[in-house]
């Protein structure tokens, strides 16, 4: 389903609670996720689950290295960073674009939306796609 996009500065600014895979719950808000995501796709890229209103650490991105694919992860943790260069970014959740420094390769702890643990490098605007989105999880807004 669905959700209007959170704006309030004061709950985006609030780190997420972990997210389980196993909760029905946080399955709901997965398919929510996506769905949102879809449905702003003209405009938007990624989502975190507190952009929808959910204060948990998942997020979903389109892939543009699995041919626009959106992906999910749970819990992401970003353990490598290299490259770093500054940009500007947009987010549905706030006006304008701000300046930021993000890294053009990541390496990304995860779980699936079936629990699996997984490790992946990501590249160029994938990449900075992740780490927007992990900054949302830590309540860190650009």
């Amino acid at each position: 389903m669905q959700r209007p996009i959170m704006t309030s500065r004061s709950f985006l600014r609030t780190p997420s609670e972990p997210a389980d895979p196993a909760a029905p719950a946080d399955q709901a808000t997965i398919t929510d996720l996506v769905d949102t995501l879809e449905a702003n796709r003209s405009r938007c890229v990624g989502m975190a689950a507190n952009m929808i209103g959910v204060g948990k650490r998942i997020i979903a991105f389109v892939d543009e290295e699995l041919g626009g694919r959106i992906t999910v992860m749970l819990n992401p943790v970003i353990t490598v960073m290299d490259g770093a260069y500054e940009t500007a970014e947009g987010c549905l959740s706030l006006a304008g674009e701000r300046r930021t420094r993000r890294y053009r390769r990541i390496e990304v702890d995860f779980e699936d939306r079936r629990g699996r643990s997984r490790h992946a490098t990501f590249t160029d605007f994938t990449a900075e796609i992740i780490q927007h989105e992990v900054d949302h999880c830590n309540g860190i807004i650009i």
